[in-house]
């Protein structure tokens, strides 16, 4: 059977309804407890309208108190970003970030799915062709992958995967999938620790943080879960600078993920991000230096931004 990414999209109300559930619940709770007084009961069974609330205490943060809440200002479901991936003037691919219009219900949570898409152009497409889809369901309350997946497909090169996370028990279950068909060939469990992230998922959790509280050289830190292995990544706040773009000039914020020295990279410091400094926290570029040069992606198109 062939492996899918994920659930069913859910309608914007009933996707949210299990989060009522709760209010719910406890104004059922506070209405019981009227009943009694208005009867005269509420004095005389004092354990018992104790026990009706501890119940209610207890079943509501069984559940729901081992999720962090990041508050989201930043991003929402529609949003698309397009960018152009070049060497010099040498344009080699196309890159698309795509959240979609729809809520996903993914492990009893309601989740974006949110897609980046990958493909070269031009001269590169014929040197080595590259059509690359990662994607993840992200919780719209912590911020966290329910479920990732990557199908890639470089020169001769094929990967197929989906990992699925259980935040509560703190496992993530690979599902390494058949090159061609996809249907599911292996699983394998593992233990990572709190609030792990995805790739695609930590990249939009970076966009939720609040970069005024940081001065020039603090440290960012991020875990996450990437082949089969847990990361601790760490990124440096280089400060706020102005930008021209396609698009316009943006004032940004700059952050440099640490990389260990190797003969890829070029410098101590070869990859930098660049942010607008406003609520949408958008991604307008990326430049990594290189041995031979600079491979740079620069943002062309912004549709359906949050603010």
């Amino acid at each position: 059977m062939q492996v899918e990414p994920g659930d069913l999209p859910c309608s914007h109300g009933s996707i949210f309804a299990k989060q009522n559930s709760q209010v719910i619940a406890y104004n059922n709770v506070k209405s019981t407890i009227a009943i009694q007084e208005e009867q005269g009961v509420g004095m005389k069974r004092p354990i018992s309208i104790m026990c009706s609330l501890m119940v209610f205490l207890l079943a509501s943060s069984a559940r729901q108190d081992h999720y962090r809440y990041v508050p989201n200002e930043s991003f929402a479901a529609g949003e698309t970003l397009k960018f152009r991936v070049h060497w010099g003037p040498l344009n080699a691919a196309e890159a698309t970030m795509q959240v979609s219009d729809n809520y996903y219900e993914v492990n009893g949570r309601p989740c974006y799915k949110i897609d980046i898409y990958g493909n070269t152009t031009g001269m590169a497409d014929f040197i080595v062709r590259v059509r690359d889809n990662w994607g993840a369901y992200v919780d719209t309350a912590s911020i966290l992958p329910q479920k990732a997946y990557r199908y890639i497909e470089e020169g001769g090169y094929r990967k197929n995967e989906m990992i699925t996370f259980d935040h509560m028990e703190d496992v993530a279950t690979v599902l390494r999938l058949d090159k061609k068909t996809r249907t599911l060939k292996e699983k394998e469990d593992f233990e990572v620790p709190d609030n792990i992230l995805d790739i695609v998922g930590g990249y939009y959790y970076l966009r939720t943080l609040d970069y005024s509280k940081y001065r020039e050289g603090d440290e960012i830190k991020v875990r996450g879960f990437f082949d089969d292995e847990i990361y601790d990544l760490r990124l440096r706040y280089l400060g706020k600078r102005q930008l021209k773009t396609q698009l316009g000039t943006f004032n940004t914020i700059v952050i440099a993920p640490r990389i260990p020295e190797n003969d890829f990279f070029d410098g101590k410091e070869p990859i930098k991000v660049w942010i607008s400094d406003d609520k949408n926290k958008v991604p307008l570029k990326i430049r990594a230096k290189l041995g031979i040069g600079a491979l740079e992606i620069d943002i062309k198109e912004m549709k359906n931004l949050r603010n």
